[in-house]
């Protein structure tokens, strides 16, 4: 038996290969930059609607951005340690830190919501006092529009680039902006109506929207940390390795594991050989396996660890430490 591992194929097409990792972190930093500094202009243009409007729901506004200005600012760190290189101490890289980054936003965007609840139903018992809306119209409007233009950006970067972090981030600046949509169209009503207290119970729906994105988060985060299979992925991996077998590649396959961190994908796999074959016969074959997986995750960096048996798999196991019984992604296989 013999444990196989490389990084990258040897002889991949160059066009198959995985996107430059420097080049994507390169692309990511400014989009990140540009989430940050636009999250003080956020900020700075809400607390001013608020003070010249008395406005529950501007105040809500403003309080969720708050949150994201703290939370923009980890995401911005997270994005800067994943892109550090392996090290004696995290031989798989810094990736992770992104399931952490997503979950402290989520964390922090629940905050804002349980703030924005408590602002509004106090203010609904109150009373509101609201005065000079069509400025603050004015304001959030231009405000939203921003937003959805730079949530936009950081999701769609995000997803190009399988980064955890700008998604995530994204999806913070979208809830912002929903937020402020939601202020726009009770402070419209307020303004046409003279319902004053509208405001507040658009302040309190606004601040249930908000949780359910924070729930998003922090679930992603969980999924992460728990490192849970994609199953398409899985559905991937498993049909090309099946394939192997059909096309006599490989006899078979057992033990399969796979994970993602971000843009790199970790896999291995337990492959069977005729008992005849020569290591470099076996190595050869488990080349050409490893090179069509690669080619399943054209824009990823791809880890692959094979280890190469002889058909006569249980007598090769004899009087040796035996393998795990539970094959999580193949259970008939034991």
């Amino acid at each position: 038996m013999l444990l196989h591992t490389h990084h990258f194929p040897e002889t991949a097409p160059a066009a198959s290969g995985p996107t430059d990792s420097k080049d994507r972190k390169d692309f990511q930093r400014p989009v990140m930059l540009a989430s940050l500094l636009i999250s003080f202009l956020m900020l700075g243009g809400k607390l001013s609607a608020y003070f010249i409007t008395g406005s529950a729901a501007i105040l809500s506004d403003a309080l969720e951005s708050v949150i994201h200005l703290l939370a923009t600012g980890f995401a911005a760190f997270s994005l800067w340690y994943s892109a550090q290189p392996p090290d004696p101490r995290h031989p798989y890289g810094h990736g992770k830190i992104a399931y952490f980054s997503s979950g402290f936003e989520g964390g922090l965007i629940m905050i804002a919501a349980l703030s924005i609840l408590y602002t509004a139903v106090v203010d609904l018992i109150r009373g509101p006092e609201i005065q000079s809306i069509n400025i603050g119209l004015w304001i959030t409007g231009a405000l939203a529009l921003i937003n959805l233009g730079l949530g936009l950006t950081l999701i769609r970067t995000g997803k190009t680039h399988n980064s955890l972090i700008l998604v995530a981030n994204g999806e913070h600046v979208l809830t912002d902006m929903w937020t402020s949509v939601g202020v726009i169209v009770g402070l419209g009503l307020v303004w046409l109506t003279d319902m004053v207290w509208l405001d507040p119970v658009f302040a309190i729906i606004l601040a249930l929207n908000i949780l359910w994105t924070a729930g998003s988060l922090m679930k992603n985060a969980f999924s992460g940390l728990m490192e849970a299979a994609d199953p398409s992925e899985t559905g991937q991996i498993v049909g090309l390795l099946d394939e192997a077998v059909e096309k006599k590649v490989i006899e078979g396959f057992h033990q399969l594991r796979h994970r993602r961190i971000n843009d790199s994908v970790f896999i291995e796999y337990h492959m069977t050989f005729p008992v005849s074959y020569s290591i470099q016969e076996a190595h050869d074959k488990s080349h050409q396996v490893e090179d069509a997986i690669h080619r399943l995750f054209p824009s990823d960096s791809v880890v692959v660890t094979a280890h190469l048996e002889p058909s006569s798999h249980s007598q090769a196991h004899e009087n040796r430490f035996p393998e795990p019984h539970a094959d999580p992604l193949n259970p008939e296989v034991g």
